[in-house]
């Protein structure tokens, strides 16, 4: 059996993938999908942490807009992370994976309170952690909390799980002439402003040498493919 590319990974999920052509709630025929991958990559020795948007639930910014004052509408949206996070590890602890739930908010009896030691050892034991809450404040999105527990718990990539299938010179679902790019460099992904992750979360990467691959997670198969080595979806990495 071939060695893993990367040893240690956190994968993050966006809330929608997770919604499926409903775009609202919990897909769980979705949600196994990718807990068996994940079952597979752990099987293959990869330590895997997983951070999970609640956007199929509540978008703090979107959904509250206006309407509510920011700081209680992304705590709506820490929230909907905790819902999501809970139904991936059930999944995964039906396939026999052991699996772990930390946030970032105390909320002590339904989940640890991230703890990153623990969480490192968590994982050397060969269980998944599902980080819940982002970074635990509002104004910060989860993508920020997927690289702030990457570099934390010294993450080898960022494997971003999306709905597109690569980073694109603009939105293909809009322009049909957008360009597909194999690899892009951090400041190039923030001069041109592409949607890869928020500015926070690309610079945070940057600063810290985190390289990430976006790639399509309608093949929940892609999630082993990248961390096997295959060439799926978009590198974001540092310059030459």
């Amino acid at each position: 059996m071939p060695s893993p590319k990367y040893k240690r990974v956190l994968l993050k999920i966006s809330g929608e993938a997770l919604a499926g052509d409903a775009h609202r709630g919990l897909d769980f025929e979705i949600i196994g999908n990718v807990c068996d991958v994940v079952k597979k990559c752990v099987d293959a020795g990869v330590q895997i942490g997983i951070v999970v948007g609640g956007g199929n639930f509540w978008r703090g910014l979107k959904d509250g807009g206006d309407r509510m004052e920011r700081t209680r509408a992304d705590h709506m949206g820490m929230l909907a992370t905790v819902i999501n996070a809970l139904a991936v590890a059930d999944c995964l602890e039906q396939r026999g994976v052991s699996a772990r739930v930390q946030t970032a908010v105390e909320m002590t009896k339904i989940a640890e309170p991230y703890i990153r030691a623990k969480a490192v050892r968590h994982l050397e034991k060969g269980r998944v952690v599902i980080f819940g809450c982002g970074t635990g404040n509002p104004f910060f999105s989860t993508d920020t909390g997927a690289v702030l527990r990457a570099a934390e718990i010294g993450a080898d990539a960022i494997l971003l799980a999306k709905n597109v299938d690569g980073v694109y010179s603009a939105d293909p679902a809009k322009d049909p002439t957008a360009v597909k790019y194999d690899t892009i460099t951090y400041d190039e992904v923030l001069a041109k402003r592409l949607a890869v992750m928020d500015s926070t979360a690309t610079s945070l990467s940057m600063d810290n040498h985190l390289p990430i691959v976006l790639f399509a997670l309608k093949d929940p198969e892609n999630i082993y493919r990248v961390v096997m080595g295959e060439e799926i979806g978009t590198l974001v990495k540092e310059g030459n």
